[in-house]
């Protein structure tokens, strides 16, 4: 080991590659003093000796010790203590492996760091895989009432506006069909999960995530409608914010759950920015068809 000879730009990318690993070290540990799981601090507690266990297989090319990045090292443990640890260390490591983990370009100075860009790929991965947050169990739900408040609401806020143009009459009743809209769809879910045979927790848990889900989105769309003034700038307002949610989430599941964030995307959007045009024009033949002026 001793006689590899390291030229200056490989020992720059040893250097980065061990304050990452260090950084990542101090990362997970705290994640795991904090986590009240016993089989998720397992699991976290084994990645960070593994990232430990990398950083002091650089050092001995490298013969230096480097301090942590204390900022990311911050940043990462409160996203994963607020967004959850799948995400946060999923989000981690996906950002360190763009920003700087190509090990195809020293394997052929240091053959031994095939191992460590195997554990990095796959090893790793796995164990991220292991943890168990109760949140993702219930991704599903989530999605049902994410997807038809954005859906149904964007539609019916888009056809009271060109058929009320009163912004307070538009949030009114856009509430108070978000809100009924969002028992039912809670109610419809608790009972398609006990049909499925599931048990009553199970089935009131899945109903909970699937209404908070609905009613959040509700709250966030009426928004424009109680601050704004005119009703076209807060329809416009309102599909911004549809598109930010819509955005936000597929992110977020694309990195927990590894799903295609393109795809998702432009579907979810396509599918209610499409019903919110249709819902406007309905609104516009159903004023003019009924000569409403309000």
């Amino acid at each position: 080991m001793n006689d590899v000879k390291i030229d200056a730009k490989t020992r720059q990318f040893l250097l980065a590659a061990q304050e990452s690993e260090i950084t990542e070290y101090y990362v997970y540990s705290r994640l795991a003093q904090h986590t009240k799981k016993e089989e998720n601090k397992k699991v976290l507690q084994r990645i960070a000796d593994e990232e430990k266990g990398h950083y002091e297989f650089w050092k001995k090319y490298t013969q230096k010790e480097v301090r942590p990045n204390w900022l990311k090292v911050r940043l990462f443990y409160w996203t994963s203590r607020f967004l959850g640890l799948t995400f946060g260390a999923k989000l981690m490591e996906k950002g360190e492996n763009a920003a700087q983990r190509n090990y195809d370009e020293i394997i052929d100075i240091v053959p031994e760091a095939r191992k460590v860009q195997q554990d990095e790929e796959n090893h790793e991965k796995e164990l991220l895989n292991m943890i168990n947050e109760q949140s993702l169990n219930y991704v599903g739900s989530v999605v049902l009432g994410l997807n038809d408040a954005l859906v149904e609401l964007t539609g019916a806020l888009a056809g009271l506006t060109f058929a009320l143009q009163n912004t307070q009459l538009i949030a009114m009743a856009g509430f108070i069909t978000g809100v009924a809209a969002s028992m039912s769809m809670a109610a419809s879910e608790y009972l398609s999960t006990k049909a499925d045979g599931e048990p009553t927790r199970e089935a009131i848990r899945s109903s909970t995530y699937t209404g908070i889900a609905y009613f959040v989105t509700v709250l966030l769309l009426i928004t424009p409608y109680l601050i704004l003034d005119h009703y076209l700038w807060c329809l416009a307002t309102t599909l911004v914010i549809a598109l930010f949610i819509i955005f936000f989430f597929n992110f977020y599941i694309s990195i927990a759950k590894d799903y295609n964030f393109k795809h998702r995307f432009f579907e979810m959007a396509g599918l209610s920015l499409g019903v919110a045009a249709i819902s406007f024009g309905i609104g516009v033949l159903t004023r003019m068809w009924f000569g409403i002026e309000v």
